[in-house]
Parts: C-alpha cells; structure tokens; sequence
C-alpha cells in the first residue's frame, strides 16, 4: 500500500509551509462556523478544503513553490517585529535590542540596576538606549557566626 503511495506523489508537489497554513485556517474556519452561520464563511470553507486537498497534487512544482516562497516571505515581514520580544521572554539573563541605524540584533547581559542604560553598538557605533525595569536580587548574607 505503501509503494502505491509513493508512486502516486512522484513527480508532485507534496505539503509544504502554505499547505499546513491553509489547514489551519480551515479548521479555524469550522470553529468559527460552529456559532455564526454564514454563507460566505461556507464559500471561504469550501474553497479551502479545494485548495487542501488539490495543492499538495499538483504536477506544477514551481507554480507551487513560488506560491509557497510568496507565503513565507509575508509571514516573515509580519513575525519579523516580533523576534527580539519572543528572545526576551526566553533568555533571563540577557536583554535582545536592535540597533536604529544598521538594524543589528545586540544581546546585552541584564543591568543590574534599574533605570536607563546605554550600550555602543560594535558595528556601527551608534549609542542604544536600554530602559530596564527588573532589578536582579541580591542575596544579603550576614555573619551570625561564633566569636
């Protein structure tokens, strides 16, 4: 069963990025349609389920591809902002900022007081301002010991 599959998808084009997207959208598309009943949410479903199912089966590998590429690049331009929040909710111990002018990623180790800080950015120069808020605990240790 297996190698009948395998002889089918030769020569096309398969899921890709756009493919689970779409799939996505459809299925966000029946939950939606759970509680408002539309006619242009049903045409919206049904030329999704189309575009799902006769996508990956397609012989036009580079139509396809350039379609893909086309989705990446506007995913890409629209999650782009948001990179350097994602890397600061992730590292503790470091805070991601960008430089204004040469658009460099900088990662600065945590002040360790608050305030505004200010760091030099290595390729171009520029002075990056740091606003930080957090202030690193300090652990207080007193000598309670003998005499």
């Amino acid at each position: 069963m297996d190698d009948k599959i395998r002889k089918f998808m030769y020569g096309r084009y398969g899921p890709d990025e756009l493919y689970k997207f779409q799939l996505i959208l459809y299925f966000i598309t029946i939950f939606i349609g759970i509680f408002v009943r539309s006619k242009v949410l049903s045409v919206i479903q049904l030329l999704l389920i189309i575009s799902i199912i006769f996508r990956p089966m397609s012989k036009k590998i580079y139509k396809r591809s350039d379609e893909n590429v086309l989705y990446l690049k506007i995913k890409n331009n629209i999650t782009k902002p948001f990179i350097n929040i994602k890397r600061n909710i992730k590292d503790k111990n470091h805070i991601y900022k960008k430089c204004h002018k040469c658009k460099t990623t900088l990662k600065l180790p945590i002040p360790s007081k608050r305030g505004i800080k200010h760091a030099k950015c290595p390729h171009c120069g520029n002075r990056v301002t740091l606003f930080t808020l957090k202030q690193e605990k300090i652990e207080v240790i007193t000598n309670r010991g003998k005499k």
